[in-house]
């Protein structure tokens, strides 16, 4: 057998070997510390601030704080838009898992009702993910209480108590306050347009209409922020930081909320408008239009079947006031005078013989006066005490449309009166260019001959009327209308100075006098057409009545109301103002279908006049029985 050798170890190979492993291992080691402390130092130093950041935001939150809306007052200190606290169950989408299981299970639990649901569902798509939604708003004591029973089966799902806008007066005001209500996507876009998105993180509503969309900025205030610590199930532990909102301005109004409500009961039985104006600063006493509704509908989110019955044929969401359009009738004879006297086309001696028809050259048909038989002879002052048609037919022929369009637009005709209100329409002063514009015809002189009596094409609002009637006392002043009298700072009404704009100069200054005398005449002498309605008044005033045709009237017939269907009846149409020789308040009333100015509109000025001048001992005699027309 052959002998098996033993091979001898090289100690010395192993050591080297060993070594060079253990170099390597201990590089190897190295490099990795080296990494190791290389990211701790990334992220514990480098990256200190971001991940800081990121733990913070798991942490801490900040909240957006909404501020209080600004109150409204009338010109006395009465509150018109005020706050009350109101409970609402809101949801945010992203912290909800399974959104329709937990709406199925709120809607067992409080009853929501199918159309809440299709108004949040809507609402979802305009608002983001992280930012809560109301389902319900109005909780009752009793729905609150058996929410929070059950709030820890609802994660995402709170109850929120804020503030909401209420107005106690109702549709007493609806037309000039306007409401707020929620912000939709068309606000949300025009918001982001205005770089105003972030002043309004918190709030939910937005000024719609009247006083509250025209004056939202001072109204809406600043947000205010709220640094929370929140626990891993977002619950806040406590505040670290609190900047509080700054709230709304309080604004205070010329409108009196009383001669406002006493127009309401006047108004309550007709369609219409009634504007009051004090002449000496533009304030806007009061500003009614029937019919109308109560705004508290749609502070919340109006039901469609709550809408639905508002478009109805009596049209309450039209302001009349100030987008009503109607024939200005027989009140602006006094402006044509006015116009004739400037032009020197008349004189206060120019002397026309009336015997009920106006008939021109070459032309067939007759314009008919609103008396029959006629008045005889009668000059300026007489023509408009009476409100002799003729006169007026035969005045417009001479001036022609040009000097007329002309004229009446200075007194504000045909444009917007600068308001506060957004809600406004500048109704229609024709001329030549606007009818060939409008209609592709040319201009006739029957067109002429019917704006002669504010017939025709002619059409203004309520408010446009009040204004030329603050024109005319104020010989020439002119001041824009303005609802806003002023604001609360520090518990002092800081005033609103008034909007005056450039004077309206006569040749003949004079002629403002004849005029006012006419007028004067309408009301306090023996045939003037208002004199029944301001029979021993303790104020003296001044005016003209008015009756707009609605449809025309075959020249072989008469007028017959209870033969023509309601919509079709003249409208009564009056202004006025008083006293006559210091004028404090100027008087328009416009009503829809309800017969002569005389009859109708006057006595509803002259309630509100005593009103104005007498508070304690308000006269409402309505003088239904009167017959007496234009």
């Amino acid at each position: 057998m052959p002998v098996k050798r033993i091979t001898i170890r090289d100690h010395s190979a192993e050591a080297n070997l060993f070594a060079r492993r253990s170099l390597i291992a201990l590089l190897g080691i190295g490099a990795l510390l080296f990494v190791l402390v290389s990211n701790l130092y990334y992220l514990q130093v480098t990256r200190f601030q971001d991940y800081q950041t990121r733990s913070n935001g798991n942490r801490i939150k900040i909240l957006p704080v909404a501020p209080n809306r600004g109150l409204i007052y009338d010109r006395n200190g009465v509150l018109l838009a005020e706050n009350r606290p109101s409970f609402s169950l809101e949801v945010i989408p992203e912290e909800v898992e399974d959104l329709d299981a937990t709406l199925a299970a709120l809607s067992d639990l409080l009853s929501i009702s199918v159309e809440e649901m299709e108004d949040f569902r809507q609402e979802l798509k305009s608002q983001r993910r992280f930012k809560p939604v109301a389902l319900r708003n109005r909780l009752t004591e009793q729905e609150v209480a058996l929410f929070a029973a059950n709030q820890h089966k609802y994660p995402g799902v709170s109850v929120e108590a804020r503030l909401t806008r209420h107005y106690p007066y109702g549709e007493t005001l609806t037309h000039m306050l306007g409401y707020v209500s929620k912000i939709n996507k068309r606000d949300l876009q025009k918001l982001t347009e205005a770089g105003q998105e972030d002043n309004y993180a918190a709030t939910y509503n937005i000024g719609k209409l009247g006083v509250e969309k025209f004056h939202e900025d001072s109204l809406h205030g600043v947000v205010g922020y709220q640094e929370v610590e929140v626990n891993n199930q977002g619950r806040i532990i406590r505040t670290l930081e609190f900047q509080p909102p700054v709230p709304g301005e309080d604004l205070v109004l010329n409108v009196d909320v009383r001669l406002q409500q006493v127009i309401r009961n006047l108004m309550e039985n007709y369609r219409g408008s009634v504007v009051a104006i004090d002449p000496r600063d533009g304030g806007v006493l009061a500003l009614y239009s029937n019919p109308s509704y109560d705004p508290n509908l749609f502070v919340h989110g109006i039901s469609s079947k709550a809408y639905a019955k508002l478009q109805s044929n009596d049209s309450p969401l039209l302001n009349r006031a100030t987008q009503g359009q109607y024939p200005p009738a027989s009140t602006v004879k006094p402006h044509l005078a006015l116009l004739g006297l400037e032009e020197g086309v008349i004189t206060p001696q120019t002397r026309l013989f009336d015997r009920g028809t106006y008939q021109l050259k070459n032309v067939q048909r007759p314009w008919r006066d609103w008396k029959k038989w006629g008045h005889g002879w009668v000059d300026v002052t007489k023509a408009i005490e009476v409100s002799c048609d003729t006169f007026f037919y035969d005045l417009a022929y001479r001036l022609g449309i040009d000097s007329i369009s002309t004229l009446m637009s200075e007194f504000g005709f045909g444009d917007y009166t600068g308001i506060d209100l957004y809600e406004e329409s500048d109704a229609n002063l024709p001329s030549r260019g606007w009818k060939r514009a409008r209609h592709n015809q040319p201009w006739y002189i029957g067109d002429t001959i019917n704006v002669g009596i504010g017939q025709g094409l002619w059409t203004t609002t309520p408010l446009q009327l009040a204004k030329s009637v603050t024109v005319l006392v104020n010989k020439g002043t002119r001041y824009v209308p303005q609802l806003l009298r002023g604001r609360y700072q520090e518990g002092q009404i800081v005033a609103t100075p008034p909007k005056e704009l450039a004077p309206m100069q006569l040749k003949d200054p004079l002629n403002w006098e004849v005029v006012l005398d006419a007028m004067y005449g309408t009301v306090n002498r023996e045939h003037g057409t208002a004199r029944k309605a301001f029979i021993d008044t303790p104020y003296v005033s001044a005016g003209k009545t008015g009756t707009a045709q609605v449809i025309s009237i075959a020249e072989d017939e008469e007028y017959d109301a209870e033969k023509i269907a309601e919509r079709h009846r003249d409208n009564a149409m009056y202004i006025g103002y008083a006293p006559y020789d210091n004028p404090q308040i100027v008087v328009t009333v416009a009503m829809e279908n309800a017969g002569g100015g005389s009859s109708q509109a006057a006595p509803i000025a002259r309630a509100v006049m005593d009103y104005y001048f007498d508070k304690d001992k308000l006269n409402l005699v309505l003088n239904k029985n009167e017959t007496q027309q234009d």
